[in-house]
């Protein structure tokens, strides 16, 4: 019986002299008014306050602490915070005003307290930890524990018991279904960062591909684990969910506000002739294309020109960027001006992160010799070093401005993978080495940054960039899509929870190609997906099957009048959604909200994967399953009103709805303030001069709109206006109250529409305090629809009306 316990202590054995801990305290090494730094037996542990409920922890096994990088984190200068040291014979004791920080000296160990006395997180075993080249931490597992975040993950939403890998790239291997198409694999935008339902988030801050086991080998504990570098993480304190991702975008960088027309729809296009039909290509079919989306009055904003648009050159043929347009493309210059002669907002075309020789142009060759390709032996490189600024210029002025000067306004940048990883469409890995361990997930930061900048500067005015791969800070570069995935119902969800767990990593630009990217779509398949696609933060359709690619006319009346229904819907949204991004910009939160985002103390919602908030006020509920006439949805605490329906029900319960096909069931919040305008055909630029209110009451709650120019930087010098409305319930009575609160954008005589939700007809009315007589309102823009149970207030712009009360 005493034999097998023998063989236990022996691995345990065996398993510590392979890994070396800090061991015990020596000495404090220092310390100021931002950190400590104390010597153990192994390390140099420091302690960093960047504010009362931010730490930053770092080790040095040598002694010497790394400069710091540009590409994940924005902020290492915080102010002073005030804080207490206390040195006692077995711990030390850091205190903030939020914070209780415990380091015990035998062994060094870290645990994080809130005021309350709240053991918040817990180092286990050996607490940071050294294994060859590996870094590490240990942490204790609290049984009602769970953990949310990872990046563009479609695997799971809730990653209590998962163990993770995390680096830029996709399944590998063939067939694809097991390879290039393995949601388990899929790590497009993989992000260093969860948060914790005990009320914090950990950033670890590597480049270093990283594996986190959050409970899966064992109940007890957890861990994050890089493959080199130095330990360096930061412990963020909420305790809430929105608490967390503003202060980790604070680390890591605000999204910045994309122009308007960037939430109108966005359409891919292989112009006319996709792989293997390249012949086919033409620069008349993207403005037929567009003129058609005019003809049939479907709203469009945004226009980008795929892989065929380029030839394929000598060297990296498909999988790198020639900068020379297709002999099919007679007059690219012409195009451009047809395109935005109709209307379009902002046109694009894609572009891959390698240098090639075209037919006229030898960039390649050219940027070899003038040492602007990342190096690799005997000067074989390919990639454009994007990360240094000379080679950056050298690659806008002699390719991508040469595109800007033609009409193109931004790029989709492809395969932010492949530096260092198996291609796409080759077999090459571009460079090789150990530097490369470091800069393989920084690569895709540096490529979508270089285009951002440049078009933002040469355009002057916001800049957009469209692409595939990110890591922890891509949410400055939006925005991001979620890769290449069939046409079929199994991929379909997973790319809901992709976009669900992106937002809960930082990143709220986010995009999928609706109706799939690859094959044919079953017309159900493709009616399900373009509502979701519709209803997302960023609205793409893109396919690459010959001839449909995915056009809404492709799959059959009834999918057309689908897809107009839809994207009719999201551009009268357009004022809310643009003060939803306006939030994001602010705060980190995303527009597309995983329910235990706002609800994190309800263990319903952790796995909930096809479920959303749009903003704070609309649930959105994708139909995921074929041919499904109902469908089962959670509502959280509260209650709810079915957007089709008009019906209210209480929260906290499951519910079976219609779901006709026709329809995605939406639910709004009750005491939701949701501004919409007239259907117009592009956003750009456009400021509406009507804002109609959609009101719910009910419970108290409040909407802050926003609007700017829709394209300029002002907006970062305080050029906008932002309009408050507060809903409350007061003695029996609905106050709704309209504050502008900064005023510096002119709305030019805005007038506003109520649509106040009631169950019938109120008893008494006032506007700005004064009473209106409910039984002659014909000529006041007042009135009451029993079949809507909607109370209409309109009135003119001259005529302002910043109070109304109602009775019921």
């Amino acid at each position: 019986m005493r034999f097998p316990a023998v063989i236990i202590l022996f691995v345990f054995a065996f398993s510590s002299q392979a890994q070396t801990g800090l061991g015990n305290f020596q000495e404090i090494e220092n310390q100021n008014e931002n950190y400590i730094q104390i010597k153990t037996d192994n390390a140099h542990l420091r302690i960093e306050i960047c504010s009362d409920d931010l730490l930053r922890i770092r080790n040095s096994w040598e002694g010497n602490f790394e400069a710091d990088e540009p590409y994940m984190v924005v902020k290492y200068d915080w102010p002073a915070t005030s804080y207490t040291l206390t040195d006692a014979e077995k711990q030390l004791t850091l205190e903030t005003e939020k914070l209780k920080i415990e380091i015990t000296k035998q062994p060094v160990r870290i645990q994080v307290f809130d005021l309350e006395g709240k053991l918040l997180n817990a180092d286990a075993s050996a607490g940071n930890y050294r294994n060859h080249e590996h870094v590490g931490v240990q942490k204790q597992l609290f049984p009602d524990e769970h953990f949310f975040g990872l990046g563009e993950r479609m695997d799971f939403l809730d990653r209590r018991g998962k163990k993770t890998t995390l680096t830029v790239g996709r399944g590998e291997g063939l067939p694809h279904i097991i390879g290039a198409y393995n949601v388990l694999e899929a790590n497009y935008s993989p992000v260093p960062f969860i948060m914790s339902t005990r009320g914090y988030g950990i950033f670890f801050h590597t480049p270093f591909t990283s594996t986190w086991d959050l409970g899966h080998s064992t109940s007890e504990t957890y861990s994050f684990e890089a493959e080199g570098g130095e330990l360096d993480y930061y412990f963020i304190y909420g305790p809430d969910f929105e608490a967390i991702l503003d202060r980790y975008t604070r680390i890591t960088g605000k999204a910045p506000l994309l122009p308007k027309a960037a939430l109108g729809l966005h359409v891919g296009t292989y112009s006319g002739g996709t792989w293997g039909h390249e012949e086919k290509t033409s620069d008349h079919y993207p403005v037929d294309l567009v003129r058609k989306f005019r003809e049939l009055h479907i709203p469009i904003d945004i226009l980008h020109l795929d892989s065929t648009w380029r030839i394929f050159g000598k060297n990296g043929g498909s999988g790198a960027t020639t900068f020379e347009w297709r002999e099919t493309f007679e007059n690219p210059e012409a195009m451009f001006d047809s395109l935005y002669a109709e209307g379009l907002s902002m046109v694009g075309v894609h572009v891959r992160p390698r240098f090639d020789n075209g037919n006229t142009l030898n960039l390649l060759d050219q940027a070899r010799e003038a040492g602007f390709v990342y190096p690799e032996p005997k000067n074989t490189g390919e990639f454009v070093n994007f990360f240094d600024t000379k080679a950056v210029d050298w690659w806008w002025q002699n390719g991508a401005k040469r595109l800007a000067d033609t009409g193109a306004m931004f790029f989709k940048t492809d395969e932010g993978s492949a530096f260092g990883r198996k291609a796409n469409e080759s077999n090459k890995t571009g460079p090789q080495g150990p530097e490369i361990k470091r800069l393989h997930n920084l690569f895709p930061l540096a490529y979508a940054k270089a285009p951002y900048e440049k078009f933002q500067e040469y355009n002057s005015m916001r800049g957009m960039n469209h692409t595939r791969e990110g890591y922890a800070g891509i949410q400055r570069y939006p925005f991001i899509f979620a890769g290449d995935w069939p046409s079929e119902w199994q991929y379909f969800e997973p790319v809901i929870k992709a976009g669900l767990n992106i937002g809960l990593s930082g990143v709220s630009n986010w995009a999928h190609c609706m109706g799939g990217f690859e094959h044919v779509a079953d017309p159900e398949l493709y009616i399900r997906w373009t509502q979701f696609g519709l209803l997302s933060p960023i609205a793409h359709l893109f396919g690459m099957e010959h001839p449909n690619y995915k056009e809404p006319w492709a799959y059959g009346e009834e999918a057309l009048a689908n897809f107009k229904k839809y994207d009719e819907l999201r551009y009268e949204l357009a004022p809310y959604l643009y003060s939803a991004m306006y939030e994001n910009h602010l705060t980190g939160k995303p527009m597309m909200r995983a329910l235990v985002l706002d609800y994190q103390n309800d263990p319903n919602v952790y796995d909930i994967t096809d479920q959303y908030l749009l903003g704070n006020d609309m649930m959105i509920c994708p139909v995921v399953t074929k041919g499904a006439q109902t469908r089962t949805v959670y509502l959280p605490q509260g209650n709810w009103i079915n957007y089709w329906t008009g019906n209210k029900h209480a929260g906290s319960q499951y519910l079976n709805v219609l779901c006709p096909l026709d329809q995605i069931p939406i639910f709004i919040k009750e005491g939701a303030i949701i501004p919409t305008q007239k259907l117009v055909q592009t956003l750009d630029a456009k400021t509406p001069q009507q804002i109609i209110l959609d009101i719910y009451p009910g419970t108290a709650n409040a909407f802050t709109l926003y609007d700017d120019d829709g394209k300029s930087l002002g907006y970062q010098n305080g050029k906008f206006t932002t309009t408050r409305f507060e809903l409350k319930m007061e003695n029996d009575q609905i106050h709704l109250n309209r504050t502008e609160t900064h005023k510096a954008f002119d709305l030019n005589d805005r007038s506003y529409t109520y649509q106040i939700h009631l169950d019938q007809k109120p008893g008494r009315l006032w506007l700005n305090e004064e009473e209106i007589d409910l039984k002659n309102t014909s000529q006041k823009g007042i009135s009451y629809n029993p079949k809507d149970k909607v109370m209409l207030i309109h009135t003119g712009a001259k005529q302002t009306i910043k109070k109304i009360r109602i009775k019921p």
